[in-house]
């Protein structure tokens, strides 16, 4: 482990320390993560980088909350991750975390507007005023009405978007948000995910299989097999 991957001259917003998880697929043992450690400061943009099976998915859900690891601990916002309950961990990704994934994940029978507000609704708190000024910042405030099947691949990540960003979250975590993209309209999609993080001081983590986009962050990580790389 490089010192490279430790920011201490401003304040730690996310920090993992000697994470190890493995599967088991047949009698076959796969380590996944092999002991990493990485520290996120507040305001940062790291782009997470590695070929298919690196680990890099399984070390973005484990440092969201969304994958617990065997070993090693994970510090969000000065709290552990892992040290509460599964209800407690649930609401701090709520209300303080933004997910962004590949398939949009979307529900096919609601709106733009009502796919947005979904994040709210936990807790009954559903604010229509907040989810269309979350597709105004994204740019799709005259698609608000429509389904997700009526709008295009890049508008359907917009949304889904705003959906992470409309409870106002301090970290954002991207998962391939450009896969399903033609290299234009993935382009445009990461320089809006950088536009709104950077404007509202917030982090960002984003996983990629594309390096050239991945220079567009404060830092690139890049895990193999399992273990991190110095920063390019």
């Amino acid at each position: 482990m490089t010192d490279s991957l430790f920011h201490s001259d401003s304040k730690v917003h996310l920090s993992a320390r000697d994470l190890r998880l493995s599967f088991t697929i047949g009698k076959r043992k796969i380590d996944v993560l092999r002991g990493i450690s990485l520290d996120v400061n507040r305001g940062e943009s790291v782009f997470l980088v590695g070929a298919s099976g690196a680990g890099k998915t399984t070390l973005l859900y484990t440092l969201a909350g969304l994958e617990r690891p065997e070993s090693g601990t994970v510090a969000f916002e000065g709290r552990q991750l892992y040290g509460g309950s599964e209800r407690e961990a649930a609401r701090v990704r709520n209300e303080r975390m933004g997910f962004v994934f590949q398939g949009y994940l979307l529900l096919p029978e609601l709106t733009a507007l009502e796919n947005v507000m979904l994040p709210t609704m936990i807790g009954s708190r559903a604010d229509r005023k907040m989810a269309q000024e979350a597709l105004e910042r994204v740019g799709l405030a005259e698609r608000q009405a429509h389904l997700p099947g009526e709008l295009s691949g890049g508008e359907q990540q917009r949304v889904a978007i705003a959906r992470a960003i409309i409870n106002d979250p301090s970290v954002i975590f991207a998962d391939e948000p450009t896969g399903n993209l033609d290299s234009k309209t993935g382009e445009t999609i990461v320089d809006l995910l950088l536009a709104l993080v950077r404007e509202n001081q917030k982090t960002l983590l984003v996983v990629t299989h594309d390096a050239r986009l991945a220079e567009r962050g404060d830092r690139k990580v890049e895990i193999i097999d399992g273990l991190l790389k110095q920063e390019a």
